[in-house]
């Protein structure tokens, strides 16, 4: 790869188009290279929350997940490509069960806040959402594997659950949605 990263621009995709890790180009507004833009956000969303003080349990599984995510990105940059396996989607599953355990059931909604790491993971699974979306959108033009869908899919609930976990280590507890209902003339 150190070959491929020395020229940093190539000028080959002044015309509109970009490359595929297949050699094929296409354009760069494809449903493709959309998808692969916002896999690449979701990353850099983990990237910002890294960047927080985090527990360390939860800084080796994001890590490992910016790892999942650049193959992610890979299988999806090669059409026909295998890059996320089964075991990857079940790490998350089993990592959404260990840490949702511990907290306690949520009866309301909760809103995207309290500390600042948890407002984090909550954006980086809004990204994630989008992420998913655009997979979404192109699987149904071209041919998708499940694993990636699936990855992302549990990705956003891990974050879920990440918000709440970030939360409660600041010595924070959920913020709650309380619905507001006014009465007539009542100002807001």
């Amino acid at each position: 790869m150190g070959h491929r990263l020395s020229k940093i621009y190539t000028r080959t995709g002044d015309a509109g188009s970009t490359g595929l890790g297949d050699g094929s180009r296409v354009a760069k507004n494809d449903a493709r290279i959309h998808a692969i833009g916002e896999i690449d956000e979701t990353n850099a969303a983990l990237g910002l929350l890294l960047a927080e003080e985090l527990p360390g349990d939860v800084r080796a599984l994001l890590t490992g997940v910016q790892h999942d995510l650049f193959d992610l990105g890979g299988e999806v940059c090669i059409p026909g490509a295998s890059m996320i396996a089964a075991g990857q989607v079940e790490r998350l599953e089993t990592a959404i069960d260990r840490y949702n355990a511990g907290l306690e059931p949520l009866k309301d909604f909760i809103l995207p806040g309290g500390s600042r790491a948890a407002a984090q993971a909550h954006h980086a699974r809004t990204v994630c959402r989008r992420a998913e979306r655009a997979l979404v959108a192109l699987a149904q033009a071209q041919s998708v594997n499940n694993g990636p869908r699936q990855y992302l899919n549990r990705l956003s609930d891990l974050l879920f659950v990440l918000g709440r976990i970030l939360n409660r280590a600041a010595g924070q507890g959920d913020v709650l949605w309380r619905k507001r209902r006014h009465a007539a003339g009542e100002k807001a």
